[in-house]
């Protein structure tokens, strides 16, 4: 064995190794073999592995999202595991459930743009979508108009109709008013139902504009040739439709759509984990818990706003700058290491959970003070002493 190994400059503990092996299994031993290791201490269970196919395979028969964040917030809210979305996405590559796709535009190349507060800017658009006849056979097809909060991607009303018109536009954005309020902007492509500004100025303007004029909303349009500018609510129709299309039974009717409309909107907004959201939170949990602009707040320049994304520390406190001095705001210690949304008008301060959109703390801030006490004693067998 030394001389051999000498001849062909390896150890003799390999030759010795290699030798034992063709005893046991002959020619085989010879063989390449893989060097994954026996045991990985880190790998995680075999019981978190088969829950994270099981919820890839459940999400995507649902028609809703099933990437690797989405999964890890399903592991997280409904079954308190944590596993990184860089994990799940070996072990979906690994199992084979990732689809390989060409490279995209890089996310970088894109100016992205998104309202601070909910009502500040409303988008809207329209999409076609086609009804199935009682035999299967493709039916009439009919369209679908969607109101979003830019904001917080928060559905306001979606609703069908065999054609979009003016007169609907203008309907369907008072109803979407009387539920939720007066945006501040709206923003949409430059379809005549929503703009007559490319007609040549023969028409004056359609009913929304006149609408948004006659409320002091500020209506902004796209370019031309830029559907990207109205990308949120053109993403939201690509879910809705991937949605639809999921079903076991397609509408075949314009009231069984609606229904299913319905449906998909408060499954959206309430139920579904939003990727574009601080912590993947949920429509509902962003646009109910902020404060809401308006017209005429949207415009007021004598306000300084700010929306602030934090965490708060080991001592469940949060720090904010105001006129040059970092002032500490108290929390409490129960909701270390919590990530936070911060809400600042003026002195006026909230403090919101970011992904579940409770609010924690909301107060005026004392200048004469450096650290914003909680209110609470500290022990809570004694007695506050007065002030």
């Amino acid at each position: 064995m030394r001389e051999v190994a000498r001849a062909y400059g390896v150890s003799h503990g390999w030759i010795s190794r290699l030798v034992a092996r063709f005893r046991l299994e002959g020619e085989a031993a010879f063989e390449p073999r893989s060097r994954r290791p026996l045991r990985s201490p880190t790998a995680i269970p075999s019981e978190t592995l088969a829950l994270i196919l099981q919820l890839r395979r459940d999400l995507a028969s649902r028609g809703l999202d099933a990437g690797p964040e989405t999964i890890a917030w399903h592991l997280t809210h409904g079954h308190h595991l944590r596993v990184s979305p860089a994990t799940i996405s070996r072990y979906l590559t690994r199992h084979g459930l990732v689809v390989p796709t060409p490279a995209k535009r890089p996310k970088a190349s894109y100016t992205r743009f998104q309202a601070d507060l909910p009502n500040e800017c409303w988008q809207a658009d329209f999409t076609h979508y086609g009804l199935t006849r009682p035999d299967g056979k493709p039916g009439a097809d009919v369209e679908i108009l969607s109101w979003l909060d830019d904001c917080s991607r928060y559905a306001l009303r979606v609703t069908a109709h065999p054609a979009v018109t003016g007169p609907l536009v203008v309907a369907s954005f008072r109803q979407a008013v009387a539920a939720h309020g007066v945006p501040a902007s709206t923003l949409t492509d430059n379809g005549m139902v929503f703009t007559t500004r490319f007609s040549g100025g023969k028409g004056g303007r359609n009913g929304l504009e006149a609408e948004l004029r006659r409320l002091n909303v500020q209506q902004k349009n796209s370019s031309p040739n830029h559907p990207t500018t109205c990308g949120k609510v053109e993403r939201f129709q690509q879910t809705m439709k991937k949605w639809l299309r999921a079903q076991p039974q397609q509408p075949n009717t314009l009231v069984r759509l609606q229904t299913m409309l319905d449906t998909f909107v408060q499954l959206y907004n309430e139920q579904r984990p939003h990727r574009a959201l601080p912590h993947r939170a949920t429509p509902a949990a962003v646009y109910h818990t902020r404060p809401k602009a308006t017209p005429m707040t949207s415009r007021a320049l004598d306000h300084h706003r700010r929306v602030r994304h934090d965490v708060i520390d080991a001592t469940g406190k949060v720090t904010l700058r105001v006129a040059g001095r970092l002032l500490h705001i108290g929390v409490g210690r129960t909701h270390a290491r919590t990530p936070v949304v911060l809400l600042v008008q003026d002195l006026d301060v909230r403090v919101i959970d970011a992904a579940t959109g409770e609010i924690l703390r909301a107060l005026t801030l004392d200048l004469s003070r450096t650290y914003q006490p909680t209110g609470l004693w500290a022990r809570p067998n004694e007695r506050k002493p007065d002030a």
